[in-house]
């Protein structure tokens, strides 16, 4: 992959280079992201296009937050073909997010073995 997973200086610079804190942030993440991932699971088998936009919305926002570019784009997809009605593709769409997510889960650890933590 060409793009980092994480955008380190975008997130430091946003945390105020608080390194300690990113990886609180990188947990609290992480644990979100499951439950919000079951749920748009859910959503996209019951072809719920109002909750899967809405849970795209908010993964969008919060892969942002930590400056998690390709899964933060990969959010903007599937909400945007949520906003269209359209639910070709959307699958594929999720299985993309979970393989950016499994890279910021070992991208996390990394971080936090680095610190010592």
């Amino acid at each position: 992959m060409s793009e980092e997973i994480i955008d380190l200086k975008d997130v430091l610079d946003r945390v105020q280079d608080d390194k300690e804190l990113l990886a609180e942030l990188f947990d609290i993440y992480q644990e979100d992201f499951v439950v919000k991932r079951k749920a748009l699971g859910e959503a996209i088998a019951a072809r719920d296009i109002a909750k899967i936009k809405e849970i795209a919305h908010s993964m969008k926002g919060s892969s942002g937050n930590i400056s998690a570019k390709p899964l933060h784009a990969a959010c903007l997809k599937l909400e945007v073909l949520a906003r269209e009605g359209k639910t070709d593709g959307m699958q594929e769409v999720a299985v993309a997010i979970d393989g950016y997510f499994e890279e910021i889960k070992v991208y996390a650890a990394r971080f936090k073995k680095d610190l010592g933590l």
